[in-house]
């Protein structure tokens, strides 16, 4: 089959990548969820972030699992995402929640930064 054949010639960067950006993408969901639970007006922007964060990351690993050309541009889109997603995480920094969704938001976006200063 041509799709394994593929699969095996991602390279090691783009598939830890790819994994970065699905945990923080499974990561920013279940924040997501707890923030609707908190409810409040501080909740607003947080939400926002974890939604754009969220629908990036997840479009951002199925271009580069695809090979789109346009995946290295999402990547650098995508670090931008996670990097504001993190920061409006850590404006509750006692959550420990919000604040494993912003380790999660950074290691997205330091990976997703070098991909897309790579060629692929």
């Amino acid at each position: 089959m041509a799709q394994s054949g593929a699969m095996t010639a991602m390279s090691k960067e783009m598939q830890d990548c790819v994994e970065a950006c699905m945990s923080c993408h499974g990561v920013c969901e279940e924040t997501m969820s707890a923030c609707l639970q908190m409810g409040g007006q501080a909740q607003l922007q947080i939400m926002r972030a974890l939604m754009d964060c969220s629908e990036t990351t997840r479009m951002c690993a199925d271009m580069m699992m695809r090979r789109s050309p346009m995946a290295a541009e999402m990547c650098a889109m995508c670090a931008k995402a996670c990097e504001m997603c993190a920061e409006a995480c850590m404006a509750m920094p006692d959550d420990a929640g919000m604040a494993r969704c912003a380790d999660a938001c950074r290691r997205c976006a330091e990976m997703c930064r070098a991909m897309a200063g790579a060629s692929m």
